[in-house]
């Protein structure tokens, strides 16, 4: 399973929190590359929902990783 910003992206509006199903189907139907549903299928079939894009991909940049100060513009 190999994730990278652009892959991880099409999960951003998910109806989270969702179960593995509910992943690929969010990705069938929002058209996203055929590698973020490969990806998604690797899951743990054990976890019964995630919670967000973190728990997918604990290295996912958020808005604290980028040192953007919106206070000065």
């Amino acid at each position: 399973m190999f994730w990278s910003l652009e892959l991880a992206s099409h999960l951003e509006e998910a109806p989270w929190p969702a179960t593995k199903d509910e992943l690929i189907d969010y990705a069938i139907r929002s058209g996203a590359p055929l590698e973020v549903i490969e990806n998604i299928q690797e899951l743990d079939d054990e976890v019964e929902s995630y919670e967000g894009i973190e728990d997918i991909w604990p290295d996912y940049p958020t808005q604290e990783d980028f040192f953007f100060n919106e206070d000065e513009y």
